[in-house]
Order: structure tokens, then sequence, then C-alpha cells
């Protein structure tokens, strides 16, 4: 009479070879068919395979407390300089004597610049708000930052004085400050605040898109 314990035991041998061979024959069937298709494809596929595996996913942090931080790094962010030549005159004269005799008259030919932009050093955390890739700035209004007469372009043209006096010592000084104050009031005519609030805007957009944004807004 055949030993029930044996019997169990065979069965379970059988079904524990069948099982393998299923897998192994699966395995077997995946190789043959990787092997085939990296022969169609070529290099490329087993490429594609590879960089799926070993690839890494871009992330850029776009937070506001980092928006807020590379703006501020700007400082001054000078966006227009404008330039100027003309020729700016002054004169001394006496009420009892002509300028022959008494008078005192300076040509200045000047060359001078204005420069303007946006100071960000005070920008804010409250002033930018962030939400998902768009973000909304508060650009703070543009200003000169400086007002200069180019020493090395800026000359006496002419210099006419009295024969019965001498030279004023203080002329020229007040004819280079009155070039510089038509220097910046002919810059302010001509809309270089405007022009500068503008150029401020177009290079923080650059700056932002590179962050990630793709929607930025100013107020």
């Amino acid at each position: 009479m055949p030993d029930p314990l044996k019997a169990a035991r065979s069965s379970t041998s059988v079904v524990v070879a069948l099982i393998a061979g299923l897998l192994v024959g699966a395995l077997l069937l995946t190789a043959i068919g990787f092997l085939m298709l990296s022969r169609n494809s070529g290099p490329a596929l087993l490429s594609h395979v590879w960089s799926a595996v070993t690839g890494r996913t871009l992330s850029i942090d776009v937070s506001q407390p980092t928006v807020v931080n590379r703006i501020q790094q700007l400082q001054r962010l000078e966006t227009v300089v404008y330039t100027m030549d003309k020729i700016v005159s002054g004169a001394k004269e006496n009420p009892i004597f002509p300028d022959f005799l008494a008078g005192d008259r300076l040509l200045l030919l000047v060359h001078g610049e204005v420069v303007a932009g946006i100071d960000f050093s005070g920008l804010k955390p409250g002033d930018v708000k962030v939400e998902g890739k768009q973000t909304r700035l508060h650009l703070p209004a543009a200003q000169v930052f400086s007002t200069r007469l180019d020493s090395a372009k800026t000359r006496v043209y002419s210099r006419q004085t009295g024969l019965l006096v001498p030279n004023d010592p203080n002329l020229e000084s007040q004819v280079r400050q009155e070039a510089e104050r038509q220097l910046l009031e002919a810059a302010l005519a001509d809309g270089i605040l405007r022009t500068a609030q503008q150029n401020a805007s177009s290079t923080i957009t650059s700056l932002l898109q590179g962050l990630g944004f793709e929607k930025i807004d100013f107020d």
C-alpha cells in the first residue's frame, strides 16, 4: 500500500518544478524579446532605457524668499545712461562799466551723463507674490542715480575778461553747476525715468523667466 505522505511530497515537488519552469521560460522570453528589440532599434533603444533608469529630474526653487534674494542682489540696477554735449555760458557784469572793461564771460563746452535705474536694495518679501509659476512684483519707482560732467571731455571754449578786472575764480565752477542742472533737466524732459522703468521691467522679466516663471506681472 502506497505511503500517503510520500505521495503528497511527490505532488508538491511536481508543482514547485512546474512553477520554476514557467518562471524560467518567462525570463527567457523576455530576454529574447529584449535582444530582438535591441537588434531592430540599435543603440538608440539601449540609450533610452539607460537614460530612463539613471535620468534625473529638474527642480527649480521659485519660492518667494529665493525670488526676493535674487532681485535684491541686483542692488542699484542702472538701466539708462543719458549723455549730452552742449555749450553753456556764464557771465559776470558790472552795472556801471561795459563788459570790455569790467565784464567776465565764459563759454564751457560740456560733455555729461545722467544715470537712472531702479534701487532694489529695499525690496521686501511683501513686494513679491508667488503662485506656482506665476509671480507679481511691486517694481520700485525709477530714480536718477547720478548727474556728472566728464572732466576729460569738458573744457573752456572761450573766456573774455574786461580790461579793468581779473578772472573770477568762481565763474567756471558756477557754470559747471549750471551745466549739470541743464543736463538733468534735459534728461527728465526726454523721459529718462520712464525709459529706466521700462528697461528694468524687461531685465527683471528675463531674470524671473530664467528662474522658471511663465507669467510675470508688475504693479
